[in-house]
Formats: structure tokens, C-alpha cells, sequence
């Protein structure tokens, strides 16, 4: 809510250690964003490299953030991997899908060719033949059998052409028909090929299928041995407030650091009311509204939407978060300057990478129940230099 100060975590004896990795995060997230876009050679293997660092850090961070402690930490570690692999697993059916539409429609494109080159050869077969028996029904029209039968010269020289046109007619006909029959004889092998091809990327969807149900069954054994070690409000309110602490410590050092930044040329601020929802769904939960008892409330808001439904930026912006953190799930930031940012939690899967520019409307994950929930939808953020606000001020009017 508006005014409250950020969470922090617990003091603790790697408290020091956890603030120089925050400090060398985000030295890396400065470099990175205030680099211009225009360089050459040099500068975009020097890019290359600095992004390559940033990720390794942000990682390493995210571990310390994370360490934890008893089967509660053990759960959630595994909760954390089934639910990355599902992420990682659902873009692999989503590509494999996409290929096989493609290697369909060239299947069906071979096919539609084979049976045209069928009717052409029908057709062709139809015309060599009433040649044929054309040329059979006049009989033999040779010159010296005109000049036998004491033809007029006009009428040889007449009947010489017509004959000539008939042979060299009859030639093309002919040549027509062999070229038909080797389109025919090499379109065979492709549509061998393809629909080989097919088979084998459908065989690989099933199979991919079938690790996906495998995951999706090992997440709701780990969700439900989760629930039961977080048996009473006392604990799940604790649970929560580590949650948010995490957030708040990724958070924390951004808004120094990003605040100034302007990745696009529509300023944030003046968006108030205009902002596109980054989904299709039905409000859960609202900003403000109780999340535990009377202790904690909602920092954002969760709409309710179906698994896989696209999840799209409300703005451009820069993103400079994209992987999973315990209690949110796979998760998206995105730093849109003047020291906003929105976040989108709980996905299914993930679109775009750290260090991607996105524009508004956007699709960069896909809705989901990561992070441990029990029904699928987005959890939507707004903050402005860390503090988070109603994000219901912010989007326009559905």
C-alpha cells in the first residue's frame, strides 16, 4: 500500500554478503540499461558479456534469497523445479504444435499438387489418344502416296503442313505428358518425407505430453505435502511474509538504480487510467484487500484466468527480471523508467528473457498456478520507486 516501507529480510550473519551481491546486481543492471543501443563490434561482445554476468549474479543471489532451511525448504525447492519444468515443457509442446501445423499444411499442399499432376496426366492421356485415333481413321498420308493419287500440287503442299502440324503437335503432347510423369515421380519421395516427419513430430508431442502430465502430478504431490507442513494461519502468514520479503529484496536496490531510465517515448506517469489489463479474466483478489487474516494484504491484484491464456506487458519497457521466485512462481519484471515497474507472477510459462525490450500489448508469458497456488490466474504489480500501488488506477476500465 501506499506509504508502507519495504519489507527486509531477517538480520542475519550473511546479511553483509547478501548486500554485496545486491550491489554488484545491480552495478550490472546499470551498466546494462544505460548502455545506447547503437554500437559496434567491440561494444556488442562487451554487451554480450555484461549480460552473461548479470544473469550469473541475479542467480546467485536468488539461491542466498532462497536458502532455507527443514522439509518446508526441501518442498518448495521441489515445488520450484516441477514447476520451471512444466514452464519449459509447455513451450516445447506449443513449438511442437506449431511445427506440426506447418509440416500438415505442406503434407496437404504435396497432395493437392499430386492430385493436379494426376488430372493433368488423365487429361493428356485422353488427348494423345483421340491423336492417336485421329491419325489411325485418315490413314497413311505420306507424299509419295499423294502424288500416286495425282493430288493437285496445291493441295500436297496443304495436306504436307496440316500432316507436319499433326506430328509436331503430337510431339509436345508427348512432351508434355513424360514431364508430368517425372513431377509425379519426384513429388512421391516429399510426400514420403513429410508425412514421415509428421509422424515423428507427433510421436515426439505425445511423448512430451506424457512427461508434462508426469510433472504436472509430481507438482500436486509436492503442493499437497507443502499444505500440510503449512497447516495453521500462524504459519502461512509467515510464509507469506517471507514471500514478500523476497520480492521486497529483489525489489529494494531497482528503484535507486532503474529510476531514471526511459525506455519509451510515452512517459509511465501519464498513463493513469489508460493502461491495457495484461490479461482476460475475473478479479480475485484487489489491491488492499485481507490476504491473511488482518495481518497481511494484497501489494497487487490476482485475476483469475484460464491456464496458458497469453499474459501481455501494460507498457514498454525493458525486462529485467524473468525467471522463478519462491512464492511467486515464474516471474516477470519490467522496468518501464521514471522508477515503475510492473510485475507478473504465478505464469505457466515464460516469453521473453532478462534483458528483452517489450512493447505494450506484448505477450510475455503465459497464466498459469506457479509458486504453489491451487487455481490458475495472474498476480498483477504496479510499483513506482518500490512501493507498490493500486494497480486499479492504472488500467483502463473493462
Amino acid at each position: 500500500m501506499p506509504g508502507r516501507k519495504l519489507l527486509r529480510l531477517p538480520a542475519t550473519g550473511s546479511n553483509t554478503r547478501q548486500r554485496q551481491w545486491r550491489c554488484r546486481v545491480f552495478a550490472l543492471l546499470v551498466m546494462f540499461f544505460c548502455t545506447p543501443l547503437s554500437f559496434g563490434a567491440d561494444d556488442a561482445a562487451e554487451y554480450q558479456q555484461k549480460l552473461k554476468e548479470l544473469k550469473a549474479t541475479i542467480e546467485k543471489l536468488k539461491h542466498e534469497l532462497d536458502d532455507v532451511k527443514g522439509e518446508k525448504g526441501k518442498l518448495q525447492k521441489q515445488l520450484e523445479k516441477s514447476e520451471s519444468d512444466i514452464g519449459e515443457l509447455e513451450n516445447k509442446v506449443d513449438s511442437l504444435n506449431r511445427e506440426i501445423d506447418q509440416q500438415d499444411q505442406e503434407l496437404q499442399s504435396l497432395q493437392q499438387q499430386q492430385q493436379e499432376l494426376q488430372q493433368q496426366r488423365q487429361a493428356q492421356q485422353q488427348q494423345i489418344a483421340t491423336q492417336v485415333q485421329s491419325a489411325y481413321r485418315a490413314g497413311p498420308q505420306g507424299p509419295l502416296k499423294m502424288l500416286l493419287n495425282q493430288e493437285s500440287p496445291e493441295r500436297i503442299t496443304r495436306l504436307n503442313k496440316y500432316h507436319d502440324y499433326l506430328l509436331s503437335a503430337r510431339s509436345d503432347k508427348l512432351a508434355s505428358y513424360r514431364a508430368t510423369l517425372d513431377k509425379l515421380n519426384a513429388i512421391e519421395p516429399d510426400i514420403i518425407a513429410t508425412r514421415d516427419g509428421l509422424k515423428r513430430r507427433k510421436d515426439e508431442l505425445a511423448q512430451q505430453r506424457q512427461r508434462l502430465q508426469s510433472e504436472q502430478r509430481e507438482r500436486s504431490a509436492t503442493l499437497k505435502k507443502l499444505e500440510a507442513v503449512i497447516a495453521n494461519k500462524d504459519a502461512e502468514l509467515a510464509s507469506e511474509r517471507q514471500n514478500s520479503q523476497r520480492l521486497n529484496a529483489l525489489l529494494a536496490e531497482m528503484t535507486a538504480t532503474l529510476g531514471s531510465a526511459n525506455p519509451s517515448n510515452i512517459r509511465f506517469s501519464r498513463l493513469q487510467g489508460k493502461l491495457p489489463w495484461p490479461t482476460e479474466g475475473k478479479l480475485r483478489h484487489s489491491f488492499g484487500s485481507r490476504r491473511v487474516g488482518d495481518q497481511l494484504r494484497w501489494e497487487g491484484m490476482v485475476i483469475e484466468a484460464p491456464s496458458g491464456a497469453p499474459v501481455q506487458a501494460v507498457h514498454s519497457g525493458h525486462v529485467i527480471f524473468a525467471d522463478y521466485l519462491r512464492g511467486h512462481g515464474l516471474l516477470v519484471i519490467i522496468d518501464h523508467g521514471e522508477g515503475f515497474m510492473s510485475l507478473y507472477g504465478h505464469n505457466q510459462s515464460l516469453l521473453k528473457q532478462l534483458g528483452d525490450y517489450v512493447d505494450a500489448g506484448e505477450a510475455i508469458a503465459r497464466v498459469g498456478n506457479s509458486g504453489g497456488q491451487n487455481y490458475s490466474g495472474l498476480y498483477f504489480e504496479i510499483r513506482h520507486r518500490g512501493q507498490p500501488t493500486n494497480p486499479n488506477k492504472w488500467l483502463a476500465r473493462a
